[in-house]
């Protein structure tokens, strides 16, 4: 039972140490990586209509 409470211990320990970042950090970031998925979600449809409507043509 030593054992597992030193364990914890140094967890608590640790995580003070930790740096986490600001709500401004964390806003940024969900931003960016939402505009990132919002663009690539648009990009690959697109690229999907086009090849989709491409080999149509092809097949008719």
């Amino acid at each position: 039972m030593g054992r597992i409470g030193k364990f914890f211990r140094e967890i608590k320990s640790e995580m003070k140490k930790v740096s986490w970042p600001k709500r401004k950090e964390i806003v940024n970031s969900t931003i960016t990586v939402l505009a990132t998925v919002i663009f690539f979600v648009l990009f690959f449809s697109v690229i999907d209509t086009g090849i989709s409507k491409l080999i149509r043509l092809i097949l008719e």
